[in-house]
């Protein structure tokens, strides 16, 4: 299929391509890779990832630079925070063998939907594991299937590199103290929907989490990481209920290549006063530059960006993040994969 998209107006939205990959599991052991044309996925009704929400999966990218080539970003990460979220809800780690064969062929398979350099859009890759096995009882699955989808996207905040709002929200937990909120399962994300949604009808970006116990302390920021820039040093915070972001994780390092201090600590609310820059991060947007936070209930409002542009800092952050994704930074840490 030879698209027909106005790459620089894409969305962040499911675009059909030509092929997805598929593995089995079943008899305790995975079947041969499939490649499947279909958008579709045909079940059992009592599937346990319909039923107990026995269900994973990962988000990563591909770029396509000035070269031609096309790259992978943190393939290796993905693939072990994948088997993280599956153990944690008691599914069959995937081989990462298998997680990468299966990336790498539904890239080449699609590699026309690969945007061309410069865009402004990527390849989206969406690794997925479900229980598929049926069960009445609340029991894992026999029963596994792992499926590596791909799309091409647009950015994911409509205006790009851009500040954002934030509201803060009291009444919504996204995860439980010591529940799964540390791993990438579906669950996390619908127990934000209502949050998001209020945030959206209000007029705002996202929406900004708070400690599940005592509301004093800053947790997830919508379905991203929440970082701070306080005079040099790199702020995120700490806490059992975060999943912990390879995107943020990327870029401490690369704070600490620039100089920065970086502290990964609780953060209490108060403190949103005293930061220079404020950002949300995820492979998806790689980070949102924040300009106002507002907590509604405290009539109270945080603002950044004050002549409208990202901070200095985070601006340095996201250029050299996103020119190494596509090439024209040197790759020091070995993150990226070239697609042969």
């Amino acid at each position: 299929m030879k698209p027909n998209l106005d790459w620089k107006n894409l969305s962040f939205e499911y675009i059909r391509t030509n092929c997805n990959i598929r593995y089995q599991f079943a008899n305790g052991a995975w079947g041969e890779m499939q490649k499947s044309t279909s958008d579709h996925i045909d079940m059992h009704m009592a599937a346990t990832c319909l039923h107990y929400g026995q269900e994973c999966f990962e988000g990563l990218k591909a770029f396509r630079g000035k070269d031609e080539k096309i790259r992978i970003f943190r393939l290796d990460e993905n693939a072990k925070r994948i088997n993280e979220s599956a153990r944690e809800i008691f599914m069959p780690p995937i081989p990462e063998k298998i997680f990468q064969e299966a990336v790498l062929n539904a890239v080449k398979l699609n590699q026309e939907f690969v945007p061309p350099y410069k865009s402004g859009a990527s390849l989206y890759i969406r690794p997925l594991l479900i229980g598929t096995g049926p069960r009445v009882g609340l029991n894992p699955a026999d029963e596994y299937l792992f499926i590596v989808f791909v799309n091409p996207v647009g950015p994911y905040f409509k205006n790009g590199f851009k500040p954002i709002s934030l509201l803060i929200d009291r009444d919504h937990d996204r995860a439980a103290p010591l529940g799964v909120g540390h791993v990438k399962v579906g669950g996390n994300y619908a127990a934000s929907l209502q949050s998001m949604e209020k945030a959206h009808t209000g007029g705002y970006d996202s929406v900004l989490f708070l400690d599940p116990k005592e509301k004093k302390y800053i947790d997830e920021c919508g379905p991203a990481n929440f970082f701070a820039i306080k005079g040099k040093t790199y702020v995120t915070p700490e806490s059992k209920s975060i999943l912990p972001s390879i995107t943020n994780k990327s870029l401490m390092t690369l704070a600490e290549e620039m100089g920065l201090k970086v502290e990964r600590r609780r953060i209490e609310l108060s403190e949103l006063e005293e930061f220079d820059e404020v950002g949300a991060c995820g492979t998806a947007a790689v980070i949102g530059p924040v300009g106002k936070i507002v907590d509604e209930k405290m009539e109270k409002t945080y603002e950044y960006c004050q002549n409208g542009n990202p901070g200095l800092i985070s601006t340095e952050l996201y250029n050299i993040y996103r020119g190494i994704q596509v090439g024209e930074e040197e790759d020091k840490f070995g993150w990226v994969t070239v697609v042969d």
